[in-house]
């Protein structure tokens, strides 16, 4: 038995962990690197094993950085199935589809340009055949009900509470004589967060596959989420400008809309429209709408009180699909608020707005999710007085703010607690810190070895450890 960290290895993207045993092997996750362009596809593009050799995919999300790369995963030979959630596999419907769309038209801008030096033209790291290709090879299952993707391998979801149909997955593994239970955390969410439940804890790890991202640090109470929602609306309402706010749309563009609508049913809205600007988030609310079994008790009490039934929907609230539509908001006048993909501002409707919008002061741009290194979200928060976007030189005189409220993830607290729970419920020997950057992977596996119940191992890309 054996299990080897090939992305997500003091980083946070490209979440895939690989497990071998009995000569079967079973890849976690799949997910899209996301970094400097050239390095990315590359990576994306190779795979360090043959993917023919892999047996089966569990997936533990649908969110890019952890399901993004399945289409290269089939495209470059894997024939097993991919195993997740219901929801999951509805969200990676939109999701990959939607990556297909961004690698032509990344790849088509990318090209001009070469074309224009004489340089090789480069090739999309996959099309929208090959995202139908890898949803074929789905299979669902609800949480709690286990299954063998491989001989020897006996796998259970339980309800992570990150994102919509988001799992921890545990692994019972069997070779010869030999019995153990590993623990993939996949993204562990944040208790008390609106619409999903809370995580749930797994029972009886011997080894654990646990995420780190926010492992050094501590987020604002979910309490204020709303609160400081409703301070940027005000301010820049006052200003007469435009609250943008670049958001993923899976799961984060849902409960920012959630708490627009709370403000909106409690008169706390400033009289502006609000505007999504995504047609994949709206097709992610499409499923968020239809798959109420992973509706945690709030959500479901508030659906019975709203004024119109939808906690997701809302008077001064439109949904904008066509591309027409959305460029006629930058030649909108008066307060609006702007909620558009994508959420490290990488690509997507936000750019446009981002290059229009930038260099008013009367602009705010509020940033509610994690912003990774070398992107234009990460850029615009470490200050820079004039960014590129969309290959041009942008000005930056618009107010810039963060709410780390937002997160999805559990921040060091709550990491701490998942972690002292699944040890009180097993017996751990050592954990596996993975999926965040090098000091945030440290600095938990510090605290963890403080606890001195089990050996802690932030593993770097490529390293192999056997599950004695």
């Amino acid at each position: 038995m054996e299990v080897q960290f090939w992305g997500a290895a003091r980083e946070v993207p490209g979440s895939m962990h690989l497990l071998s045993v009995g000569g079967r092997r079973i890849l976690l996750d799949c997910g899209l690197y996301q970094g400097r362009r050239k390095h990315a596809f590359e990576r994306n593009r190779d795979f360090p094993f043959e993917p023919s050799s892999i047996d089966a995919v569990v997936l533990s999300h649908a969110h890019i950085d952890h399901c993004g790369n399945l289409p290269t995963l089939v495209k470059a030979g894997f024939k097993g199935k991919i195993y997740a959630t219901p929801a999951t596999r509805d969200l990676c419907r939109h999701m990959l589809v939607d990556s297909a769309h961004i690698q032509k038209s990344d790849v088509r801008y990318v090209n001009r340009r070469r074309k224009r030096q004489g340089k090789r033209l480069f090739e999309p790291l996959y099309l929208i055949g090959d995202a139908r290709k890898a949803l074929a090879r789905f299979r669902p299952v609800h949480y709690g009900r286990s299954f063998e993707p491989a001989p020897g391998v006996r796998a259970t979801f339980i309800d992570a509470g990150h994102i919509l149909g988001s799992a921890s997955v545990i692994l019972d593994l069997t070779e010869g004589s030999r019995k153990r239970r590993l623990v993939f955390s996949g993204d562990i969410g944040r208790k008390g967060l609106p619409i999903l439940r809370d995580p749930q804890i797994p029972s009886g790890a011997d080894y654990v596959i646990m995420e780190s991202t926010y492992g050094d640090r501590e987020h604002e109470p979910p309490s204020q989420a709303r609160e400081y929602l409703r301070e940027c609306a005000e301010a820049t309402y006052k200003a007469g400008g435009k609250l943008l706010v670049p958001s993923f749309a899976l799961g984060r563009t849902q409960e920012v809309v959630y708490r627009l609508n709370q403000l909106w049913e409690d008169g706390e809205l400033p009289p502006m429209d609000v505007f999504v600007d995504s047609p994949l988030a709206i097709n992610v609310t499409e499923v968020y709408s239809a798959h109420p079994e992973c509706y945690d008790r709030e959500m479901l009490d508030t659906m019975a009180t709203d004024s119109d039934g939808d906690p997701l929907g809302f008077r001064r609230l439109r949904y904008v699909r066509s591309s027409e539509e959305s460029k006629t908001l930058d030649s909108r006048r008066g307060p609006a608020i702007i909620v558009a993909a994508s959420g490290m501002c990488e690509g997507g409707r936000i750019l446009h707005h981002l290059s229009h919008y930038l260099p008013n002061p009367s602009t705010t741009v509020l940033f509610v999710g994690y912003q990774a290194q070398h992107t234009l979200g990460r850029r615009l928060l470490e200050g820079k007085e004039e960014v590129k976007v969309l290959g041009a030189p942008v000005e930056v005189r618009a107010r810039v703010e963060r709410a780390d409220s937002y997160s999805a993830h559990a921040d060091r607290t709550g990491l701490l607690g998942w972690a002292e729970a699944v040890r009180n419920q097993g017996q751990v020997s050592r954990y596996f810190l993975v999926h965040g950057e090098e000091d945030s992977a440290e600095a938990l596996a510090k605290d963890l070895r403080s606890a001195g119940t089990a050996e802690v191992e932030v593993p770097e890309r490529g390293s192999a450890f056997e599950l004695a």
